[in-house]
């Protein structure tokens, strides 16, 4: 939520440099340290002690409450434009991006009409997106049934990486694909050196727990109380996703990394059952990373009342326990970055009227609030904003290939979230800039308040679209020869 002041400009004297931000508070090198950071050009020109000459340049003073922190980078958005931009268009999306500090999103490829399962679907969502973007946005391509020579054409059109499904998308023209097919895009796209994210619940695993389900109402047992009244119940709509069909599937995902070699990425992963194989298989050397989202970091299945389908997701929000075994796996390194899943949709299509989870949308949209989420549970674990940034910015960057976001260091992009750490707010649904404002979040007290943020070295002004399209030939430039003459040190 961006709020409040986050600091003031004034004119240095002599010197190098467009902007120079000074701060007693920023995460650079995985570490919190005061220093100050010289921009040229939109680019991070160095990186040095708090007290080193402005020069002729702008000089931005951030208040002592404030952390700088690299701007965030959001590798896993739906925006539903076009097609269905009722949903979510690409300016209120960015817009909620940007109140929560995130300067790259990267979007993907269904929702939208059309899917963007080759160049030319492509080229439509990119016409759909100019101009309207407050924050860098790329693209993720996607991989269906039968468009396995799309790949390569997209890769050269600059998409990021590549997304599938192994379970029912919810989309027509995004059908999943099977373990074969799994195994045959990851061939082709470790020739291209390109991710593939896969959205691991198995189909197989899935039509059975329905059925089992089926079969215990018609039974009338006990069991089947829970399946004929999980309509409004959230205990009986989990019990139609247990954790089998995750585990399965990621199974499959990591067999099909080894056989091929290729690089193979869980997206929201909820099991922490999985953890143990992802973790056994990295050992073995198997390309694999996965990512884990707000929502399953923050509430549990026990909380979550019946008819409260603002709640629901897909996969689905677990137990207390399993959300604890979730924030082992980042302690331990076993999942690598946290990111919102911003499945947005209309309030009618959550259902939140009649309290319907067999029917409601399976998704949360959660973009603006990501940050004092995490920040929220993290701090209480013993986590620190070091550890945000790696998980919500760094890495996410990595995975999307964009060498120049994710860090606070020289030749990086001058992205950055202005983060008051220690701000507590009550989430207003009414504040939120996402089109539909339907969060499981209302009224919840968060720590952690966004007071801004930069692109490029700019403050984000959310009535003025600056935002870029990104794509997969974004690199840093080379600085050393301008690192060479500046007046300060490199300090990475």
């Amino acid at each position: 939520m961006t709020g409040g002041r986050a600091g003031s400009v004034h004119r240095g004297q002599a010197g190098e440099f467009d902007l120079v931000i000074r701060a007693s508070r920023v995460i650079t090198g995985g570490a919190e340290t005061a220093c100050s950071i010289g921009i040229t050009g939109g680019r991070i020109a160095a990186v040095g002690p708090l007290d080193d000459p402005a020069g002729r340049a702008d000089v931005l003073e951030i208040d002592a409450d404030v952390v700088v922190l690299p701007g965030l980078v959001d590798s896993h958005v739906h925006v539903c434009e076009p097609g269905n931009t009722e949903w979510e268009g690409f300016a209120t999306a960015t817009s909620a991006a940007a109140a929560g500090g995130i300067t790259t999103l990267v979007d993907m490829p269904l929702d939208s009409v059309p899917a963007t399962v080759d160049a030319a679907a492509l080229e439509i969502k990119r016409r759909a997106a100019r101009g309207q973007c407050r924050v860098d946005v790329g693209f993720w391509g996607g991989v269906i049934p039968g468009n396995l020579g799309q790949l390569a054409p997209l890769h050269e059109a600059g998409v990021l990486g590549f997304k599938c499904f192994l379970a029912d998308s919810g989309a027509d023209d995004f059908p999943p694909v099977d373990s074969r097919q799994l195994t045959a895009a990851l061939r082709v796209l470790r020739g291209l050196d390109s991710p593939l994210l896969v959205h691991a619940e198995s189909a197989e695993a899935e039509a059975a727990a329905a059925a089992a389900a089926a079969a215990a109402a018609a039974a009338g047992t006990a069991a089947g109380a829970i399946g004929e009244s999980y309509r409004r119940s959230y205990a009986g709509y989990l019990a139609t996703r247990p954790r089998g069909i995750e585990n399965l599937a990621i199974s499959q995902v990591i067999e099909a990394a080894r056989a091929t070699g290729g690089r193979a990425h869980v997206v929201h992963l909820s099991s922490s059952d999985a953890l143990p194989m992802i973790a056994s298989a990295r050992r073995d050397g198997v390309r694999v990373t996965a990512e884990s989202c707000p929502h399953y970091l923050t509430l549990t299945a026990e909380e979550i009342a019946d008819g409260a389908t603002a709640a629901k997701c897909s996969p689905p929000v677990r137990e207390a326990a399993n959300r604890e075994l979730l924030w082992a796996g980042l302690r331990d390194h076993v999942l690598d970055l946290v990111v919102s899943d911003h499945s947005p949709c209309t309030a009618a299509m959550k259902e939140t009227a009649s309290g319907d989870f067999g029917t409601a949308w399976g998704g949360i949209s959660s973009l603006q609030l990501s940050l004092p989420l995490v920040w929220t549970e993290a701090r209480r674990r013993g986590f620190s904003l070091a550890d945000i940034a790696g998980w919500m910015a760094e890495r996410p960057a990595r995975l999307a290939g964009l060498a120049a976001k994710g860090r606070i260091a020289p030749g990086y992009d001058a992205d950055f979230c202005l983060f008051a750490p220690e701000e507590s707010f009550a989430v207003d649904p009414g504040l939120l800039q996402h089109r539909h404002p339907v969060t499981p979040y209302a009224g919840r007290t968060l720590t952690g308040v966004v007071r801004g943020a930069m692109l490029r070295g700019t403050m984000i002004d959310a009535s003025r679209p600056q935002g870029r399209l990104l794509s997969r030939s974004t690199r840093a430039p080379d600085t050393r020869a301008r690192l060479a003459s500046a007046p300060w040190r490199d300090s990475r």
